[in-house]
């Protein structure tokens, strides 16, 4: 399994949001650049950045700090966040992203996410963010009315390179992955799934990894000091 650590953009500021409530956002750094030398190493395979003032305003808000992000991590980086329009797509990849994650427009804008697929092969996620079962839009502010098995499905026919998967209800609060919902995804469609949300211990890293899934992204847990960039690595990739 792969680690993909992560840095959530906020007010220019590195943050992590509890159930991606903006009124409950801890501020880890305000110099996000200075940690990609930390995250992007110690066997981390993918940085993870995510411009939430981006994902609540539904436009990009943050791409001069992103710029510097890509420009400073030794890693591929994908990003996310209010990347809504074509436009906005070119110019995340014109700022160096290996991948651009797509969440929203794939469900308002399905057509959009499609041809993006074909236009950038390899290099478009779409992101399922769930709530029982359910997907949600617009920041995590808004019901997509489609279940995450549906628009799985549906991005892995347009040929994305992969889902990430978040239990919104179990971001950034350490309660654990939704281990089951995650493996049910996997199993589900042609394409790689990435989980995200709640990995608080690196037994969750070890039962992501049992469940066969192909990656994790991981923020608060480091942020949080539970366990360090390094030892995730190894229990990802087996080695612990």
């Amino acid at each position: 399994m792969k680690l993909y650590p992560a840095i959530d953009l906020m007010g220019g500021k590195a943050v992590r949001l509890e159930e991606g409530r903006r009124d409950r956002a801890t501020v880890f750094s305000d110099r996000p650049v200075e940690l990609v030398a930390t995250l992007a190493r110690d066997g981390a395979d993918r940085l993870h950045v995510v411009d939430l003032d981006g994902a609540f305003a539904g436009s990009p808000q943050q791409a001069e700090l992103i710029k510097q992000i890509v420009a400073a991590s030794s890693l591929p980086v994908e990003v996310g966040g209010g990347i809504r329009d074509r436009d906005a797509i070119d110019a995340v990849v014109a700022l160096g992203a290996s991948f651009v994650v797509l969440g929203t427009a794939a469900v308002k804008s399905p057509a959009l996410v499609e041809s993006a697929c074909r236009a950038y092969p390899h290099q478009i996620i779409v992101a399922v963010d769930a709530r029982d079962g359910v997907v949600a839009v617009d920041g995590w502010t808004a019901s997509g009315n489609v279940t995450a098995i549906e628009l799985g499905k549906r991005a892995a026919s347009w040929g994305c390179a992969a889902l990430l998967y978040t239990d919104i209800a179990r971001d950034g609060i350490h309660v654990g992955p939704n281990v089951e919902a995650t493996a049910e995804l996997s199993r589900a469609v042609d394409c790689e799934v990435i989980a995200s949300g709640g990995v608080g211990s690196l037994e969750d890293l070890r039962k992501l990894a049992a469940a066969h899934i192909a990656a994790v992204v991981v923020g608060r847990a480091i942020y949080d000091k539970r366990f360090t960039v390094a030892e995730a690595a190894r229990v990802a990739h087996g080695d612990a």
